[in-house]
């Protein structure tokens, strides 16, 4: 384990300092987010029935930081097939370290990435008016299932890197399915709204669960609702009764804690099995 974590360490300072040398990456990485805040907060938000769409930019935000942390996980399986392609993980083959040492770096330092993303679009929701509204340890909460979730994919994402080897395909792979993921799901329009079976899909998405479980921490959760969002008014109770719950939803918290565990239970073997077979060919 020691030298699982002094190798990964090694691997992660390696990715971190390319970021700093081609800040490009970490530019784009955050304007996408912010843009989508700014797009979906002002141009939707009118359309959401909540006035001057202050209730519809408090709804959003929970779902722009599930959007936006799965989207930020992609980039481990993109720096793999780019890694691979280049022939820089045959000579990381040749060095005397961990099976595991480059996946777990990646991933690690990729993890990183996401927490300097979500800090650039918190203060950027608080410029628009979005507010924490249930307390510090529930938001701290909130963060660390996004943070969690957003690490398990990313064990996905190397699996699939490892496999594809060109950095293009990779991207258009993965967008074809998360593209459709992080849209059928509650994350910029309540899931109540849509036809039954998108409902039903939306209802047991884990991304609906994630943005879920933050939105309801944030205390967020009701801000849609008639005459504010509070979470007692009447308003609230009338947007409570309308809400469809799956057990999902119900059990936001603990379903995403499952699908953390099983993606990681499935993927970080296959991810270093996949690893190892790659680069002995």
């Amino acid at each position: 384990m020691s030298t699982l974590l002094a190798d990964a360490s090694t691997i992660a300072r390696r990715n971190l300092i390319k970021i700093k040398r081609v800040p490009d990456l970490i530019v784009f990485t955050t304007l996408q987010p912010i843009m989508f805040i700014l797009l979906f907060g002002y141009v939707f938000g009118s359309l959401a029935g909540s006035g001057n769409g202050q209730g519809y930019r408090e709804f959003l935000m929970a779902g722009i930081f599930a959007q936006t942390i799965i989207f930020g996980a992609t980039i481990t399986g993109s720096g793999m097939a780019e890694d691979m392609q280049k022939g820089v993980i045959d000579r990381f083959r040749t060095l005397p370290m961990h099976p595991g040492a480059v996946l777990t770096g990646r991933t690690f330092s990729d993890l990183l990435n996401n927490v300097i993303v979500l800090v650039i679009m918190t203060l950027t929701g608080l410029a628009i008016g979005w507010r924490i509204r249930d307390g510090l340890l529930k938001a701290v909460l909130a963060y660390a299932l996004m943070l969690g979730f957003a690490y398990a994919v990313s064990w996905v994402m190397a699996y699939i890197g490892l496999k594809v080897r060109a950095p293009e395909i990779f991207n258009n792979a993965t967008f074809m399915i998360i593209f459709p993921l992080t849209f059928i799901a509650n994350t910029f329009v309540p899931s109540e709204n849509m036809p039954a079976v998108l409902r039903t899909i939306a209802g047991w998405n884990p991304v609906s669960t994630i943005t879920h479980a933050a939105r309801d921490n944030f205390g967020n959760l009701f801000a849609l609702a008639p005459g504010g969002g509070a979470g007692d008014g009447a308003g609230a109770q009338q947007l409570r009764e309308q809400i469809e719950y799956t057990w999902a939803l119900q059990h936001a918290e603990i379903y995403t804690l499952a699908w953390i565990v099983g993606l990681l239970l499935v993927f970080v073997p296959l991810s270093i099995r996949a690893y190892q077979r790659s680069v002995a060919r």
